[in-house]
């Protein structure tokens, strides 16, 4: 079965959606591929934003800070439920439309799922920056990719259009907030869903499949 992923490295609900994605799929048992797609959630930002998450997001949403810190507490405590540790404090804000084009290059290579898992790990855990191409080179560079190829391709936009076409795609599906997951091409599902809704989804299309 194949299922589509709209989704940010800058999302941090993507990463929670992540997670509950990948119990829903054990609990199912079945077979399932997977692509990412790209999606900005603020692609106006600079990639050398000044500032923490939380002066960004005020900013962005227009709410005082400590409502923003306290959305921020919730959003960690959520994450830690599901065994992932955002270090907020250290997170970098930045443009991700290089990280969207690294996650192309690595899936023309077979490695997309990899890829997409240490950006995410790098953002939201690590406090590493993801949105300067050096940065990037460099955490490519650890999965065993070629460093100058990299940072080759980053530089020429050679992926570029094919963000720019997932983008497209998404907006075609009207899809306007992220994570969002498209089942067999026909079904979606919005938002960091319960593992049970996920995998309750993947047994109705397989079981449409089987019958059809």
């Amino acid at each position: 079965m194949k299922v589509d992923i709209w989704s940010d490295i800058a999302c941090p609900w993507c990463y929670i959606g992540k997670r509950k994605f990948e119990e829903g799929v054990r609990r199912f048992g079945g077979d399932v591929e997977v692509e990412y797609h790209s999606f900005e959630l603020s692609p106006d930002t600079p990639v050398d934003f000044e500032g923490s998450a939380a002066d960004f997001l005020a900013g962005h949403k227009g709410l005082p800070k400590a409502q923003v810190e306290q959305m921020i507490d919730r959003v960690i405590g959520i994450a830690g439920s599901v065994g992932l540790d955002y270090d907020y404090e250290a997170l970098q804000h930045t443009n991700t439309v290089k990280a969207h084009q690294l996650l192309h290059y690595a899936k023309e290579r077979g490695r997309q799922a990899e890829m997409k898992e240490r950006l995410l790990r790098a953002y939201f855990i690590e406090g590493r920056h993801v949105g300067r191409v050096e940065d990037l080179a460099d955490l490519a560079d650890e999965l065993g990719f070629d460093r100058a190829d990299v940072v080759r391709s980053l530089e020429a936009d050679e992926h570029l259009g094919a963000v720019r076409g997932d983008q497209a795609q998404a907006a075609a599906y009207g899809i306007n907030g992220v994570p969002f997951f498209v089942f067999e091409g026909k079904y979606g599902v919005s938002g960091a869903q319960d593992a049970a809704v996920f995998a309750e989804a993947l047994a109705q299309v397989a079981n449409e499949k089987a019958t059809a």
